[in-house]
């Protein structure tokens, strides 16, 4: 793997522009499974003849969400929420990206001597960028959660769905709920960014630029393995963050890991994997749409900057001709006086 001992050729802010459009587009083209595979996690699953003493559509896989949701709420339904969740992907991934390349430019910066660094590095350079991440756009996160599982007739827009959150019993700080499952689970991009840098240097050795088709396999190796790694707190962090299920009889759980429990008292611990179908099927094409766009971003905008520091340059190069000019006219028409 290339070690970037020289500086890097854009600016943080390019790298986080870079990220969070791959990001927004990728999860735009796979928004229906995200919003299945929430429907599937946060709902308990019920044993075979129990009776239905809820109005909630229960779910039983992928396609049977798909069509029932299809059928109550038509093919909008499968978009509920989408807004706010651009929002949050764009959000959450410029500042994963732009802390993530100021990190990772620091550490090579205190390195006497240059050197890939280890897969722990990696990891923690990924964890702390993704923990700054999580404390700026968590409340976004959890308004989406809310409205990807509100029903049709209890639908609301974005900024009513965050006063509804916030006249819950936990007041503003409700927004910030699930706040701890998300900092654990900043572990989930350190692993999937952490392999794809190791991947990329032990697959593709030696190549700065990648293809579209091998950041594509890179990005969903790496997604497929953080997702499993990390599927049970997915499911916990969904459940704090979404409405109490109807056996709490409103109560809102205190912390993941009474989610967590509660999960397993009703479900068993294959529960704690509910979901996980469509969860590595978005992974995979949002991970490898990302990393497949986010390459081509960034080489565009390495192009651009470029082109920018070019003409830049030869601006200031005319500036200064146009300057020795001048200054050499003025010398030549300064009048001779003699006494």
């Amino acid at each position: 793997m290339a070690v970037q001992s020289k500086p890097a050729p854009l600016p943080s802010w390019g790298y986080a522009v870079a990220g969070s459009t791959g990001a927004v587009l990728a999860n735009a083209l796979v928004y229906p499974l995200d919003i299945v595979k929430t429907r599937l996690q946060v709902q308990v699953k019920r044993k075979p003849g129990e009776p239905n003493e809820h109005t909630e559509p229960h779910y039983t896989s992928t396609w049977d969400a798909i069509t029932k949701i299809v059928a109550e709420d038509g093919i909008q339904g499968l978009y509920a929420g989408i807004n706010g969740a651009l929002l949050g992907v764009a959000s959450t991934n410029f500042a994963y990206f732009y802390w993530y390349s100021i990190v990772r430019e620091l550490y090579f910066k205190s390195q006497k001597v240059p050197a890939a660094p280890s897969t722990a590095v990696e990891l923690a350079l990924g964890a702390v960028a993704g923990a700054v991440a999580q404390l700026c756009t968590i409340p976004v996160a959890v308004v989406t959660t809310r409205q990807q599982t509100q029903s049709k007739a209890d639908r609301k827009g974005l900024i009513d769905t965050a006063r509804e959150v916030i006249h819950s019993e936990d007041g503003v700080f409700g927004l910030w709920r699930g706040l701890k499952a998300s900092l654990v689970l900043v572990v989930n991009p350190a692993i999937t960014y952490g392999a794809y840098e190791r991947l990329k240097g032990v697959i593709f050795p030696g190549k700065t630029r990648l293809t579209a088709g091998e950041a594509f396999l890179l990005g969903a190796m790496s997604k497929a393995l953080a997702t499993i790694a990390t599927q049970p707190l997915i499911v916990a962090k969904v459940g704090l963050q979404s409405k109490p299920p109807p056996q709490r009889q409103g109560k809102p759980f205190k912390g993941f890991i009474e989610v967590m429990q509660f999960i397993v008292k009703h479900e068993g611990l294959l529960g704690l994997f509910k979901g996980i179908g469509p969860q590595i099927v978005k992974g995979l094409l949002v991970q490898g749409l990302l990393m497949m766009t986010k390459e081509r971003m960034e080489f565009l905008f390495i192009i651009l900057f470029r082109y920018v520091r070019k003409l830049r340059s030869e601006q200031l190069a005319k500036a200064a001709e146009l300057a020795a000019a001048t200054a050499s006219k003025a010398k030549l028409a300064v009048p001779v006086t003699t006494k």
